[in-house]
C-alpha cells in the first residue's frame, strides 16, 4: 500500500508540474520545504523518499538531486531541507503538495546565550541522603530524558559518569553518532544518545575547519559541556573552578537524569569566543525533528535570535511548538543584551523563557589604595599582584591620541600606548569590549594590573572573568569614587589583593545587568521573561580542548576540569532541571502544567526578607524577573496550575495570525479569541483604556476539598479583581474558571513618556497550604 502510495504521489507531481529545464547559474541557498500534514498512510521511515522525489523533479539527474537534499523533518512536521537556486525554490514552490518553500537565514546567537546555586535554592541533599526532599521524592530524575542543543558534551568529565545507574530506559529511540574522537561507545548510561548538525553550517561556511572545532558531538568550546552538567551532572567531591575559585561539591539539579546531546551550535569561523557561535536554521530545524522522534522529555537551548515581529521566522520557537504537542517542556534563555527594555529573545507562551540572577556567593578582590583605602572590587583572576603600589590611572589618559572621544575610556585593541601603560594599573570602563579583551589590552602593553569600571547600566553588577593580569571590577559609584582619587590625588597608587570566595552575602538573589529584559517584543499580552534563575559565576563542568577564557587563539593556554561562567544561558539549565524533577514526580503533567507549578511558586525577595532587587538598587520588577526567582522544592507542590494543550497554543496562533504563516496544519476558526485569553500564569495589557475582562483556568493538583480565596495587590493606577473570589474543589484533578478584571482608576504619565513604561501588581489564590501567584504588568495608552 505504502508503495502504491509513492508511486501515486509522484505521478501526481509529473502530471502537475513542469519538467526540469535550463535553470541558469543562480546561485544556491538553503531552503526549508514544509509539505503540511503528514500522509496517515505512508510511514515515516518512506517519507523521505518522497520528499527526494520532489528533488528529482528539479534536477537533471539523480546525483544532482541527492546531492541538494540537505535533511528531512519527519517527527515535528512533514517537510525538507535542500540547497537550491532561487528559481528551483520558486518551482516548487508552485508544486502540488508544497504547503512552503522559505529560505533559511544565517543566525548568530546572543551568547551560546554548580557547587553553590543548588543549595542556595534548598535543593541540598546529596545522593546518598536517603531522605524525603524533593530528590528522593524525583528519584534524582533517574530515566527522565534531557535533550541539550547546543555545543556538544566532554563526555570523559566525571560529572558524566554512568557508574551505578541502571540500564537505558528502553523507550529511547536516539542513536550515538559515530564522528572525530567520539563514537557509539561513548555514550554511556548517562549520555544515552549523541547527535551532531553540519550541513546547514558547511551550507552557509564551506567544509568544517577541524582545527577550529570537532566533526562530532564533542565539545571544544565548553559551553555545552557547563550546560549539561548543571542539569544531569552527576556529584562529584572537591571540584574548583581555575585558581581554586567556588569550591565544593558539583552536582547537577537531577544527577540520575539521562542526557541527549544534540550539537547544532559551532565556532564561528576564524573567530574567538567573543564572536560567539553559529547555530544554522537548518540544523536546529532538524534537532527538534530528531529529539522528537528520539523520545526526550524535557529539551534545554540556551542560544536567541535577534528580536523578531512575528514566530514565523524563528524556527526555535516553531521547533518547540511542535515538541509540545508531544508534551516536551522545552526551556530557553532570554539573552545577555539586557539590561534595556525590550531585549529578550525566545517570548514564545509555549517556551519557559529563563533570565539570570546572582546568588549569594561573591569573588571580593579588594582595591587598596595608598592611602589606606580600601575599595570592595570582585574578581575570579587567579594571577595574583605583587605586595608594592603601584601607579593608578584611567584609561582615557593613557591611551593612543587616535582613539576616538566615543571609544576613549574602554581599553579597546590597539587603543593604549604602551610607554604610558607599563607597570602602572589601568581602570577601564565597562560598556564596550569584553572584560577578557579590555585585560589583555592593558597586560600586552605592559600594565600589571586591570580594573573594570561599571557603568550606570551595569550599576552593581560586577563581571567576575578569570584573566591573565591581576585584576578586579567595582560597581558604578566605586569607579565614580575611584576616577575622583585618580584625578585629585598627584601620586595615586594602588594594589589589587588577591582574590576569594565568599557565601551568605545579602542582598541575594538579585537580577543580573546583562540579563534579557521585556516588554514582550512579539506579543505584549504576557510578561516575559518567565522566570529567573542562577545564572552568575556558576560552576560547572568543562572540555579539555579550550581554557577558562574560551580564548586559547588569544593566547590562554590554561586548562581546568571544571569553569565558572555567567549568563542567561548558565540560568537555563536550573529551570530545566527543575522541570526534570517535576516530570519525574508528576510524570501525568502536560508542559503547561509544569511551566505553571514553576512560574507560580517562583519567589520575588531576596535573603533579607525584601522585594528582590536589579542591579541598578531599585526593586526588580517582573520585565526583569518574571513571575520571581526559581523555587524547584516548592514548585513540586504548587496546589493549582494553569494548564494549556497544544491546540490551546495553536489556536493563540491565530489570535495573531500567525498560524498560516508558521505552516501549522491547523484551520482557525472563523471567531478566535484574543491572544490575551490564554491560559497563561501571568498577565500584561499594553496601553489599557477603562476595563479588561478575561478568563483563566486553574487545575486542582493539591488537595482534595479544598478551598482557594483570591487577593491582589496593584498600584494606585488600576485595581484587579475576580469573579468568583472563591474557587472550591472537590477533587484532585478538577478545573475551575474564573474571570479576572482589571480596571483604570487613574494614572500620571512618566515625566518622559515611554509606550515601555508599565505598572505592576499581582494576584493570588490561596489556601491553607497554597500561594498561587501570578504578576500582572499594565500599560496606559
Amino acid at each position: 500500500m505504502a508503495t502504491k502510495r509513492i508511486l501515486t504521489v509522484f505521478l501526481l507531481l509529473l502530471f502537475c508540474s513542469p519538467l526540469a529545464f535550463c535553470l541558469g547559474n543562480n546561485k544556491k541557498k538553503n531552503y526549508i520545504v514544509d509539505f503540511g500534514e503528514h500522509h496517515k498512510d505512508v510511514p515515516l521511515d518512506q517519507m523521505e523518499h518522497i520528499h527526494r522525489l520532489y528533488l528529482r523533479l528539479l534536477k537533471d539527474t539523480d546525483e544532482e538531486a541527492e546531492a541538494s537534499h540537505i535533511y528531512s523533518y519527519k517527527h515535528s512536521f512533514n517537510g525538507l531541507a535542500a540547497a537550491l537556486t532561487p528559481e528551483e525554490a520558486s518551482r516548487l514552490a508552485r508544486m502540488k503538495g508544497v504547503v512552503s518553500v522559505r529560505e533559511s537565514k544565517a543566525r548568530k546567537p546572543y551568547s551560546l546565550h554548580t557547587t553553590r546555586s543548588w543549595s542556595f535554592m534548598d535543593l541540598k541533599q546529596p545522593l546518598n541522603n536517603h531522605n524525603h526532599g524533593l530528590l528522593s521524592r524525583a528519584n534524582y530524575g533517574q530515566d527522565v530524558i534531557v535533550g541539550i542543543f547546543d555545543t556538544g558534551v566532554w563526555p570523559e568529565s566525571k560529572s558524566f559518569s554512568d557508574e551505578g545507574m541502571k540500564p537505558v530506559p528502553a523507550r529511547w529511540k536516539g542513536i550515538c553518532q559515530n564522528g572525530t574522537a567520539f563514537n557509539s561507545s561513548t555514550c554511556n548510561r548517562k549520555i544515552i544518545g549523541a547527535r551532531y548538525y553540519l550541513n546547514g553550517y558547511q551550507g552557509a561556511f564551506g567544509p568544517l575547519d577541524e582545527s577550529q572545532d570537532i566533526k562530532s558531538a564533542r565539545d571544544k568550546d565548553g559551553h555545552g559541556t557547563h550546560l549539561a552538567s548543571i542539569i544531569a551532572g552527576r556529584t562529584v567531591p572537591n571540584v574548583t573552578g581555575y585558581g581554586g575559585f567556588a569550591g565544593g561539591t558539583a552536582s547537577g539539579g537531577a544527577p540520575l537524569a539521562r542526557l541527549a546531546i544534540y550539537k547544532v551550535c559551532w565556532v564561528w569561523p576564524g573567530s574567538s569566543y567573543e564572536s560567539g557561535n553559529y547555530c544554522d536554521d537548518l540544523d536546529i530545524t532538524k534537532a527538534f525533528d530528531d529529539a522528537i522522534g528520539d523520545g526526550v522529555d524535557v529539551i534545554s537551548f540556551s542560544f536567541g535570535f535577534d528580536v523578531a515581529q512575528t514566530f514565523v521566522r524563528d524556527k526555535s520557537a516553531i521547533g518547540s511548538l511542535h515538541a509540545l504537542k508531544k508534551n516536551i517542556v522545552v526551556v530557553s534563555s532570554a539573552g545577555n543584551t539586557g539590561p534595556d527594555h525590550q531585549t529578550l529573545t525566545n517570548v514564545a507562551p509555549w517556551l519557559i523563557t529563563v533570565g539570570a540572577s546572582h546568588i549569594d556567593r561573591t569573588f571580593p578582590a579588594p582595591l587598596l589604595l595608598a592611602d589606606g583605602t580600601k575599595v570592595q572590587g570582585q574578581s575570579i583572576t587567579p594571577v595574583q599582584m605583587d605586595n608594592n603600589f603601584h601607579s593608578l590611572v584611567l584609561a582615557s589618559d593613557v591611551e593612543k591620541p587616535t582613539t576616538s572621544k566615543t571609544d576613549s575610556g574602554y581599553c579597546l585593541d590597539g587603543s593604549l600606548e604602551a610607554e604610558k601603560v607599563k607597570g602602572k594599573i589601568v581602570l577601564c570602563l565597562r560598556g564596550k569590549g569584553t572584560p577578557l579583551h579590555q585585560g589583555l589590552e592593558v597586560r600586552n602593553n605592559g600594565g600589571v594590573g586591570f580594573i573594570l569600571g561599571n557603568d550606570p547600566d551595569h550599576g552593581n553588577d560586577i563581571a567576575c572573568e578569570s584573566n591573565q593580569i591581576p585584576s578586579t571590577g567595582v560597581t558604578f559609584e566605586d569607579t565614580k569614587k575611584l576616577i575622583h582619587y585618580i584625578r585629585t590625588t598627584k601620586d595615586a597608587k594602588a594594589r589589587i589583593l588577591p582574590g576569594q570566595t565568599t557565601l551568605n552575602s545579602k542582598p541575594a538573589p538579585t537580577v543580573t545587568s546583562f540579563s534579557g529584559r521585556g516588554p514582550n517584543p512579539i506579543d505584549p499580552n504576557f510578561i516575559k521573561p518567565d522566570i529567573i534563575a542562577p545564572g552568575s559565576q556558576i560552576l560547572g563542568a568543562w572540555t579539555e580542548k579550550d581554557g577558562p577564557t574560551r580564548n586559547s587563539k588569544g593566547g590562554d593556554r590554561r586548562k581546568t576540569e571544571y569553569n565558572i561562567m555567567s549568563g542567561t544561558s548558565v540560568a537555563t539549565p536550573h529551570v530545566a532541571a527543575a522541570a526534570v524533577l517535576l516530570k519525574a514526580i508528576h510524570p501525568t503533567w502536560s508542559a503547561a502544567a509544569v511551566k505553571s507549578a514553576l512560574m507560580t511558586t517562583a519567589s520575588t525577595t531576596d535573603n533579607t526578607g525584601n522585594p528582590m532587587m536589579d542591579q541598578s538598587g531599585k526593586p526588580a520588577t517582573p520585565l526583569a524577573m518574571g513571575s520571581g526567582h526559581l523555587q524547584p522544592v516548592k514548585a513540586a507542590d504548587p496546589g493549582l496550575v494553569y494548564n494549556s494543550s497544544y491546540e490551546d497554543y495553536v489556536l493563540y496562533t491565530c489570535g495573531l495570525g500567525q498560524t498560516h504563516a508558521m505552516n501549522m496544519p491547523y484551520k482557525c476558526p472563523v471567531s478566535v479569541p484574543e491572544p490575551v485569553n490564554l491560559n497563561y500564569p501571568s498577565i500584561q495589557i499594553h496601553k489599557l483604556n477603562g476595563t479588561k475582562t478575561f478568563t483563566r483556568r486553574v487545575t486542582n493538583v493539591g488537595r482534595s476539598n479544598s478551598t482557594y480565596t483570591f487577593n491582589s495587590e496593584s498600584p494606585k493606577e488600576y485595581t484587579i479583581t475576580a469573579s468568583p473570589d472563591v474557587l472550591k474543589f472537590d477533587h484532585v484533578g478538577q478545573e475551575l474558571s474564573f474571570n479576572i478584571t482589571i480596571t483604570v482608576v487613574s494614572w500620571n504619565y512618566p515625566t518622559k513618556y515611554d509606550p515601555d513604561f508599565y505598572y505592576f501588581g499581582s494576584y493570588t489564590w490561596t489556601d491553607k497550604e497554597f500561594v498561587v501567584r501570578s504578576p500582572v504588568a499594565v500599560s496606559f495608552p
